[in-house]
């Protein structure tokens, strides 16, 4: 049985004159790493939103279909019962921040209070957590003296501490350097390979390439395509419905048209595109 199921989800925001999503099917299996791509306005974030139980109890607007993790329904859940299995790290991390905490370490642990957590229990996670990000070095900083990327590794951090079953992504990545992406991709996977299921939208295809299990595109609301990363990011429809596509892929597939591409699949990343160009 699958940890996560979305079946025939479709949801329509208040006043709005066409659904957000339709007819989304998916199943994901525990400890898996699934990300998301699509165009902006495809619905990722909305997508998003009802994994972490925000459509529609928050959102509101039509909410049809049923989602379901680790056995229970969204439908048959508060929010407050939701979001201790599921957690959302958002697209704009100063969205996350509390504003109620003066330092890294105190706004880290906020969850943790929030759910009665024992406090040196507490201390003993969010340490765990900041070392696993990278972050420990800013434990006494203040969450709105750090830099973009720096606030998306704290947002990040704020949801590995609750260790939700379900990790829901945004773009977590958008306002980072290579390193820093790398970094979150490496702790994303360790996560996964640890049991935790993972869901992300990220635009960084040649990093979904390398660490994720797999991959759907999303595109006026509705599931256009689904399968491993290298099948999904290098078709042809992809390119031609304005997804965002590694500039590999796009290199070798003009190369192919001239001949001057002999393997039979096209690259994501730079190591597969100079193997093939080795060729």
């Amino acid at each position: 049985m699958a940890f996560v199921t979305l079946h025939n989800v479709t949801y329509q925001y208040p006043l709005t004159q066409s659904p957000a999503l339709q007819e989304i099917n998916l199943k994901i299996n525990e400890g898996e790493f699934l990300a998301v791509v699509g165009p902006n306005g495809a619905g990722k974030s909305t997508l998003c939103y009802a994994l972490a139980g925000f459509v529609p109890h928050f959102f509101k607007g039509e909410l049809t279909g049923e989602i379901t993790v680790d056995g229970k329904k969204s439908s048959e859940a508060t929010l407050d019962e939701w979001v201790m299995n599921v957690g959302l790290a958002f697209q704009n991390p100063f969205n996350q921040i509390s504003g109620a905490k003066f330092t890294v370490f105190e706004e880290l642990a906020f969850g943790l209070e929030n759910i009665g957590i024992p406090r040196e229990e507490m201390k003993v996670r969010v340490e765990e957590a900041m070392a696993l990000t990278g972050i420990r070095e800013l434990a006494d900083r203040s969450p709105y003296s750090l830099s973009g990327g720096q606030q998306q590794r704290v947002a990040l951090t704020s949801i590995l501490v609750m260790k939700p079953k379900l990790l829901v992504l945004d773009e977590p990545t958008s306002q980072m350097d290579p390193i820093g992406t790398r970094e979150v991709f490496s702790v994303v996977r360790k996560m996964a390979e640890e049991g935790m299921t993972v869901v992300m939208v990220e635009h960084k295809v040649e990093w979904i390439a390398n660490f994720a299990d797999r991959v759907m595109a999303l595109k006026d609301g509705r599931m256009v395509l689904e399968g491993k990363p290298n099948e999904v990011l290098t078709s042809d429809m992809l390119a031609e419905n304005g997804f965002g596509i590694s500039r590999y892929t796009s290199t070798a597939r003009e190369a192919k048209k001239r001949g001057l591409w002999k393997k039979e699949n096209l690259p994501v990343t730079l190591d597969e595109a100079v193997e093939g160009f080795a060729k």
